[in-house]
């Protein structure tokens, strides 16, 4: 698989070279030559395989022959060794719902070691790029900004690997508590990770990462590689859970269209959706709920792309007014307005909004939302009104509750217990350097940990 800058597609690269890369040349965000289409029977029989098996198999026909398909098989069982379930809001799985529950799926993809969807394309990320590394000795310097769940997923997955170093940069005040406790909790104070807790929102975090990759003497100085969307090392795995999921679904319920509802930021979880889609996954439509940052949901309601400074929200990991990925969305369609909006549906919502959600699904079915899956249940609800014929309705639950334990417990007035992994978080002393908002800051900071 060859892949070209989407600014300018007569500059390509393999897959390695894209990972480690991260941006174009040109700065511009490498997107698939072709996307491989599968029949219903093939389709068939990759339904009927594990989400590694599938994944691995996805996996060969995006990256190179420096990827064996046995590498590309360990890679996967040894990143996807945890559950992907598909439940109701009563709590039954998939195989085992009623007929009446089979309208309100939750795709819970926040069973990772971190507990948030960023884990399937982490660490597939990580175990591809040091496969690469493995071979040539070379050292890298990862930068990634984070609204809240990418740091500690990245942090978690590059974690005392060999020739590299994290530096996460999230916005101060801007993550929960415990998003931020993780953050600045992951390895041992000499580990290759390190915390930076940014004077600003996310978008200037982002913006530091982007002008340091534009800085040629100090990409060149630290051999910089970036592990945000803007990597297609992020959005490429992220396409694998849409791809069979949607062949579960279904299976069970052959006869109905499928509709995924995604609450979505930087877009890279939709790009993911979308070149599934185009890979044949049998995926009727896309939902797509904001909070008040929401310029995707203006763009489709107006055809026009107006980004904006982000405003702090209770679904922070969303806080974000200039997606990276929409270019790449564009790319995937010609840039044809029409089409993108017959596929994709959106809708933002308040904070207010987001809370009465979360109680009412919580007092009415038990089950428990973050804020961020909130809006995606959301903006499902919505959608629903305008569609009379039945479908099966999928919405994509990003992040366990706890993570946000302080923001959902007040809602719900009643504890959110913390899983194992948070808990044991929760009890370690931060370790984070607070710096202003400037590229000279962090050039500096990463001077002094060359």
């Amino acid at each position: 698989m060859r892949y070209y800058s989407h600014s300018n597609d007569k500059i390509t690269a393999s897959f390695g070279d894209a990972l480690l890369a991260s941006l174009a040349p040109d700065g511009g965000l490498w997107m698939p030559r072709e996307i491989p289409h599968f029949t219903q029977d093939q389709t068939a029989q990759m339904g009927a395989i594990s989400f590694a098996e599938c994944a691995a198999l996805l996996a060969r026909y995006f990256t190179e022959d420096k990827y064996s398909n046995e590498a590309l098989r360990e890679i996967c069982l040894d990143a996807y060794d945890f559950d992907l379930p598909i439940r109701t809001l009563a709590g039954e799985y998939l195989d085992s719902a009623t007929p009446e529950d089979m309208n309100d799926f939750m795709l819970e993809l926040f069973h990772g070691p971190t507990l948030a969807f960023k884990d399937f394309a982490a660490r597939f990320m990580g175990r591809a790029a040091s496969h690469l590394m493995q071979a040539t000795k070379e050292k890298r310097t990862i930068l990634v900004a984070t609204s809240g769940d990418t740091g500690g997923a990245i942090g978690d997955a590059f974690l005392n690997q060999d020739g590299i170093k994290v530096f996460i940069l999230f916005p101060k005040g801007g993550v929960s508590k415990v998003q931020e406790q993780q953050l600045c909790t992951i390895g041992s104070a000499n580990s290759n990770v390190k915390a930076i807790a940014i004077d600003g929102t996310f978008d200037d975090c982002q913006q530091i990462v982007k002008d340091a990759f534009a800085d040629s003497k100090l990409e060149k100085d630290h051999n910089l590689m970036s592990a945000n969307s803007i990597n297609v090392g992020r959005v490429i795995p992220q396409s694998f859970y849409y791809f069979w999921t949607s062949l579960q679904v279904k299976a069970a319920y052959p006869n109905r269209p499928i509709v995924y509802s995604i609450p979505s930021g930087n877009l890279g979880n939709l790009t993911g959706g979308l070149i599934a889609k185009k890979m044949g996954a049998p995926i009727d439509r896309f939902v797509i709920g904001n909070n008040v940052n929401d310029p995707f949901v203006d763009y489709l309601k107006t055809g026009e792309y107006r980004p904006r400074p982000s405003v702090p929200t209770l679904s922070n990991a969303m806080d974000i007014g200039r997606p990276n990925n929409f270019p790449r969305i564009l790319s995937l369609f010609d840039e044809d307005y029409e089409t993108i909006r017959n596929i994709c549906w959106g809708a933002s919502y308040t904070d207010a909004e987001t809370e009465r959600h979360i109680r009412r699904v919580h007092t009415e079915t038990g089950y428990v939302m973050c804020p961020h899956t909130a809006i995606g249940h959301m903006a499902m609800e919505e959608f629903t009104k305008d569609i009379d014929a039945p479908f099966t309705r999928i919405t994509v639950a990003t992040a366990h509750p706890a993570k946000f334990s302080n923001s959902v417990g007040r809602i719900l007035h009643t504890a959110v217990p913390l899983p194992t992994a948070l808990a044991k978080s929760v009890k370690k002393k931060k370790r984070v350097h607070v710096m202003p908002p400037t590229l000279v800051a962090l050039e500096n900071y990463l001077a002094m940990h060359s």
